[in-house]
């Protein structure tokens, strides 16, 4: 199944903690293919008292099912010691499954497609560099979907 994940960080030395999950991503037996967007910063959601962000997003095949690959993100995350103090505050890694093929799950830990992912541009346009015409569930391709979010705050950091 081909999936992907939105990457997210912003304490700890924010640009290594993404490099660490993506090279522990990169060697994971269950995972294939793997392709990783460009590095961007932007302003947090929710609380402004903490510092801005570094994202990126990756594609990948596996066999892993949607909640096994769920676990797979959580332990990396707890690996690179994920707390989670507040509702959207700062973390020193944040995984998230975005898209599980063309499924639609609803269950009480996993929502794909994510939630807000189509509202946010920290999201949309790392996804952009990997599937720009990708079609999302709200009918329109990725690039389309970019071009109707405020993206000012976006900052290119670097390429992987």
């Amino acid at each position: 199944m081909q999936a992907y994940i939105g990457i997210g960080s912003n304490l700890e030395n924010p640009i290594a903690q993404l490099d660490r999950a993506i090279e522990t991503l990169k060697k994971h037996d269950d995972i294939n293919h793997f392709r990783v967007s460009s590095i961007y910063g932007s302003k947090p959601v929710g609380p402004q008292d903490q510092p801005d962000y570094i994202n990126a997003a990756a594609t990948f095949t596996t066999k892993l099912s949607p909640i096994a690959l769920l676990d797979l993100l959580q332990s990396i995350e707890q690996a690179q010691r994920r707390v989670r103090e507040r509702h959207w505050g700062p973390r020193t890694l944040d995984l998230d499954l975005l898209l599980y093929g063309q499924e639609q799950i609803q269950l009480p830990r996993l929502t794909v497609p994510h939630t807000f992912m189509l509202e946010r541009g920290f999201v949309i346009k790392p996804l952009s560099d990997l599937a720009p015409d990708m079609l999302l569930a709200n009918g329109k391709t990725v690039i389309e979907q970019l071009h109707q979010l405020d993206t000012s705050d976006l900052v290119f950091i670097k390429e992987e």
